[in-house]
């Protein structure tokens, strides 16, 4: 059906883009590529809290969304990620994310949630890898009882 096939192009169309948004976000904010963390034209000294571990988050999760690989779980984490930006970061500047600056945040942690619900689809590297390590039921006959 051309609408099932346009569904599967789209999300994971989707996936592909948001995964990769994030993942430059964080290669600027832990490997100061892009222009740097906050345009500065430099990375986020290792180790600092909270930037440096959600740039990692970022880099190394926004990556796996991308390739399909973990989609669910990586999905997860960088929705959640997003959830404490929002809540830690803007929320107390102001309820509103138009008011607080989060809108990033919050559109991220909700994309990220859909993925994450979605799964990575069949144009993925976990759809190839459970095709690989699913037994062919072809494959193996199955046993039937000795008739007597």
């Amino acid at each position: 059906m051309m609408s099932d096939r346009l569904s599967v192009a789209v999300t994971t169309l989707f996936r592909v883009v948001v995964g990769l948004i994030f993942a430059v976000h964080g290669a600027a904010s832990v490997l100061g590529l892009f222009g740097g963390a906050r345009g500065t034209g430099e990375a986020i000294a290792a180790g600092t809290w909270p930037g440096w571990y959600a740039g990692l988050i970022q880099l190394v999760a926004g990556s796996l969304v991308v390739a399909g690989l973990g989609t669910r779980v990586a999905a997860l984490l960088c929705s959640g990620s997003m959830a404490y930006a929002y809540f830690m970061v803007h929320q107390p500047d102001a309820l509103a994310p138009v008011a607080n600056g989060g809108e990033s945040a919050a559109l991220f942690c909700w994309s990220f949630f859909l993925i994450a619900v979605l799964g990575p689809g069949p144009l993925s590297l976990d759809a190839v890898l459970a095709k690989r390590l699913r037994p062919e039921r072809a494959a193996a006959p199955e046993l039937q009882p000795a008739t007597s």
